[in-house]
């Protein structure tokens, strides 16, 4: 692939509702999968609060290359967990009430020290609805960045490290979506509550502590190579979406599984290999990623790779700005499959 200098241009809508219909016309048995929910999740996220909690408290009176040591080495782990529990939340994954899962991605959202759990929510339904369109979809990097970053190692290494506060000051940029509501006031409420106990009761080191394994979680991390691998043109230079099959999918809860949940992203995280099992045809031809460890140093060292290696498209198709992203169970609902044809990428 030759080195970008801008954003690859598509005309098309974004790929994965085609397939959806494909899948589930090939393979009506994965019905039965739409819509179930993971209440176990739950006690993921107890866990891992409990765990970093624990952890801050620990480090809250240790020298300070111990608490970036142990927010790198082990904090970051759980604190990715955490994340995608979030984003399973985000999906209505959890419980079967739509107010339980937000109070499940608050709770998640307290030992990574910033209230973004909703706002991720509100955000991130319209990531999947809107893939690749500038103005409405948050996880794609914005012009400066690019222009910032270029391809260089020394520019790519600083993004990845302070990649919440671009991913922050990219939804700037989304006008058009309603952002702020009773459930995200809350969510800042209880998370400020929460810090400043933190504060008082363990100190301001352990609040630092629980800040780095957020930014060392989802960014300067093998595990920041998540962010490369689900839609950086890395492997082929039309297709936008890889999935991730390796060891790291048991902290990142199969959220590797990238092209399975965003062709089904009314499917838990514990059922997403399934998808794979059950339709190997749609998946296997297409490219996927096996190491975050190589995925990130080349990432970084590969000039050919840089922010520009993203899809970016005008072509909203039929979907409305009210879509909540639940194409799979709308097609059930529905029956709106096509006549059977070949797999896609």
């Amino acid at each position: 692939m030759a080195t970008l200098t801008d954003f690859v241009r598509s005309n098309t809508t974004e790929p994965h509702r085609i397939r959806t219909r494909q899948i589930l016309k090939a393979h009506p048995e994965i019905k039965k999968l739409i819509g179930q929910k993971n209440p176990t999740t739950f006690w993921v996220i107890l866990g891992c609060v409990t765990m970093m909690t624990g952890m801050a408290y620990l480090v809250h009176d240790q020298s300070w290359w111990i608490v970036v040591a142990a927010a790198w080495f082990i904090g970051a782990f759980p604190a990715h967990t955490l994340f995608v529990c979030i984003h399973e939340a985000a999906h209505n994954l959890i419980f079967r009430k739509p107010a339980a899962n937000m109070w499940a991605a608050i709770l998640a959202n307290l030992p990574t020290v910033f209230p973004t759990a909703l706002t991720f929510k509100n955000f991130h339904i319209k990531h999947h609805a809107f893939q690749g369109v500038h103005e409405l979809d948050a996880d794609l990097p914005d012009w400066y960045e690019a222009k910032l970053i270029n391809n260089y190692a020394i520019g790519k290494a600083i993004w990845l490290l302070l990649f919440p506060l671009f991913q922050g000051v990219r939804t700037l940029r989304m006008k058009e979506l309603a952002v702020f509501d009773k459930w995200v006031m809350l969510n800042f409420a209880i998370q400020f509550t929460f810090d400043i106990l933190i504060v008082v009761f363990f100190g301001w080191k352990a609040l630092a502590f629980m800040g780095l394994c957020l930014f060392f979680s989802v960014g300067f991390h093998p595990l920041g190579a998540r962010w490369i691998q689900e839609h950086f043109l890395t492997l082929d230079p039309e297709q936008e979406t890889y999935s991730y099959y390796g060891r790291l999918n048991v902290p990142n809860l199969n959220v590797g599984f990238h092209n399975e949940h965003h062709d089904f992203p009314s499917i838990p995280w514990n059922r997403l290999p399934d998808i794979k099992k059950t339709a190997p045809e749609y998946y296997d031809s297409l490219k996927y990623h096996t190491s975050f460890v190589r995925l990130f140093f080349r990432f970084l060292f590969d000039q050919e790779i840089s922010l520009y290696s993203r899809i970016v498209r005008k072509e909203r198709g039929r979907v409305t700005i009210a879509d909540q992203s639940k194409p799979d169970m709308e097609f059930v609902q529905t029956q709106d499959y096509p006549a059977k044809v070949g797999a896609t990428v």
